[in-house]
């Protein structure tokens, strides 16, 4: 079993464990982040396996939209921290029952995301030696 505390972050605090940040207000409520959100909720680990763990846990339940049913507010919906601890250790517990295929689904999203990056800097790469050529050609 994951132990883990959940609580509202606050600006400037210095979190010595391994530790995670989820969104809690806007349509994006929910996505967590290693880097701090202004408006967010932090997660902290004893170990940072733990916390690796559960990063993609929170990121599967963010994707899915799991978080939409539990907004509240007319103008800017937001996630109640209450709401949030209730529903994600069930969840996480959940998706983690069948421990080897949650490792084979979390090294799957690894190499996607990796893959991710590699194609948005070939991309980068793409367009820039489009611009080269174009601005090469525009000087003659």
């Amino acid at each position: 079993m994951l132990n883990f505390i959940i609580k509202t972050h606050r600006k400037d605090t210095i979190y010595a464990k391994p530790h995670l940040f989820v969104l809690n207000k806007g349509m994006n409520s929910g996505k967590p982040q290693k880097t701090q959100f202004t408006n967010s909720f932090v997660i902290i680990f004893q170990n940072e396996e733990d916390c690796e763990s559960l990063f993609f846990i929170a990121y599967s339940l963010w994707q899915t939209k799991f978080w939409h049913q539990y907004l509240v507010g007319s103008v800017i919906p937001f996630l109640r921290l209450p709401d949030f601890k209730k529903q994600f250790n069930p969840q996480a517990s959940l998706m983690m029952v069948e421990y080897e295929q949650h490792q084979k689904n979390i090294a799957a999203l690894k190499l996607l995301e990796k893959k991710e990056k590699q194609y948005k800097e070939d991309m980068m790469l793409i367009n820039d030696i489009r611009r080269a050529i174009l601005y090469r050609y525009c000087r003659k």
